[in-house]
């Protein structure tokens, strides 16, 4: 039996470049034009209409994370996710500090356009509950 080594996460969506470009922000990714192309609008300006700006990927420069994928659907978001990211700032951190690690994350994040949902505090453990620019649930962890 082989092992799966590499891995996408694939985000339905309406907007797959803004929303690729939203995470890129997030995680520190970057997003190459596809192969062949200097840019994506020279890549888009090459597709038929109909299939301009249905999908969009990015990755972490360092190869290390997953490549997330962003593929346009018609139907919205209708009901809260059943699968999550955690962006992992506060790993190792307690009580106050780690709180203060995530507000700042979370003070970041929030001009980009996620929303803040609630933070969860118990003098020792956080965890801020977010939405993305489409509505997509993550916490900041």
């Amino acid at each position: 039996m082989t092992s799966i080594k590499q891995f996408q996460v694939t985000f339905d969506c309406a907007e797959p470049e803004r929303l690729g470009r939203f995470w890129c922000e997030v995680l520190g990714y970057t997003a190459p034009p596809p192969k062949g192309f200097a840019t994506w609008d020279e890549y888009k300006l090459s597709q038929p209409t109909e299939q301009q700006d249905s999908w969009f990927v990015c990755g972490d420069p360092s190869g290390a994370g997953p490549r997330l994928y962003f593929q346009r659907v018609p139907e919205g978001k209708a009901v809260k996710n059943r699968l999550h990211l955690d962006v992992r700032v506060g790993t190792g951190l307690v009580g106050e500090e780690r709180l203060a690690a995530l507000e700042a994350e979370r003070a970041r994040l929030v001009p980009l356009g996620a929303v803040h949902v609630r933070t969860l505090y118990d003098g020792t453990d956080s965890c801020i509950p977010m939405q993305d620019i489409e509505g997509n649930e993550f916490c900041i962890d």
